[in-house]
């Protein structure tokens, strides 16, 4: 039996034109206050990108609202049941661009991108020999879960994936190029890219990896991991056939899903850590990090130098490097 959740968290995304992000974002934001949303808006000339969250009532209304609006009437809502808020505070903020590629040439998704295939079309393509399946997201949602055999472009940011394709053409020239990402937004511009870029057959999870999962007849077939989220949720499931770890402990490589941030407010690194390593690191990356003076660890656990030293001592001892 189904547990009924009073929460939902919205996905979605829109390229229309959006003739003043400024005063619309400034509107807007007062609506989804009204409303008693949470989340996260960009907002910018070429569409909107937002995940919001809040009772199931209210989100109804916002859906309701937006699709009743001309520019906005066929927007697509990814709906993920909740126990309640996904986001501290609601931000609606202007942007250049909804996803940062900054290109030289940018990418109208209306006018060029890749094929459009359906969960059930992606999941019989990936098996394909002739075909590449290119992750375009970040390496840190990777690590977390990915397509089983996806390429993981070393890349930091979604922004670097171009000359990353440009410097890796030799792998991609003359294979199908299967491409995916989280709901589907930085896609629809990648796509239409690698066409640019003179790709002639490249295909793209339409909806996403949030689509794929919930799709009633691949149930989330062929992935590994779990999928990152930009919310306190951090990590959701994605294949309820099969569920297999993929990530690794930042400290010692044992099978992990659970993120944290670098306890070093100048590094911030997200790495994937155990409760147990998070506090024999003092969720530290690095020597330097540990020692840092801005350390949150410390200020949170109130440690004293002697604790902080009987720690760098143990891990020196036990793991036979600088601490």
């Amino acid at each position: 039996m189904e547990t009924k959740h009073d929460y939902q968290v919205l996905l979605y995304y829109n390229y229309v034109t959006i003739e003043d992000p400024e005063t619309f974002a400034a509107e807007h934001l007062k609506f989804c206050k009204e409303l008693e949303l949470k989340g996260r808006i960009l907002v910018a000339k070429e569409g909107i990108n937002g995940t919001v969250s809040g009772t199931v009532e209210q989100t109804n209304k916002y859906m309701e609202a937006m699709h009743n609006d001309p520019l906005f009437a066929d927007m697509v809502f990814k709906v993920d049941p909740a126990d309640g808020h996904a986001f501290k505070k609601m931000h609606v903020r202007p942007r250049p661009e909804l996803v940062t590629l900054r290109l030289e040439d940018d990418v109208n998704p209306k006018e060029t991108t890749g094929k459009y295939l359906s969960p059930k079309e992606f999941f019989e393509a990936m098996q394909d020999e002739d075909t590449i399946v290119l992750d375009a997201r970040n390496d840190y949602e990777y690590d977390l879960g990915h397509f089983r055999g996806a390429i993981r472009p070393d890349i930091e940011t979604f922004r670097d994936l171009p000359n990353w394709v440009r410097d890796n053409k030799d792998k991609l020239e003359g294979k199908k190029v299967l491409t995916y990402c989280t709901g589907g937004i930085r896609c629809e511009k990648f796509s239409g890219w690698l066409v640019k870029e003179g790709f002639e057959d490249v295909g793209q999870l339409h909806g996403g990896i949030v689509t794929y999962g919930k799709d009633p007849e691949v149930r989330g077939e062929l992935w590994d991991g779990q999928l990152y989220v930009f919310d306190e949720r951090i990590a959701v499931p994605v294949n309820h056939k099969e569920h297999v770890v993929v990530g690794k402990d930042y400290f010692d490589g044992e099978p992990c899903e659970r993120y944290v941030n670098c306890a070093n407010p100048e590094c911030n690194r997200q790495m994937l850590c155990s409760e147990e390593n998070e506090h024999k690191y003092m969720r530290g990356c690095s020597h330097e990090c540990r020692t840092s003076p801005r350390s949150l660890y410390v200020e949170e656990q109130n440690l004293s130098q002697e604790e902080i030293n009987a720690r760098l001592e143990r891990i020196e001892q036990e793991d036979g490097v600088q601490a």
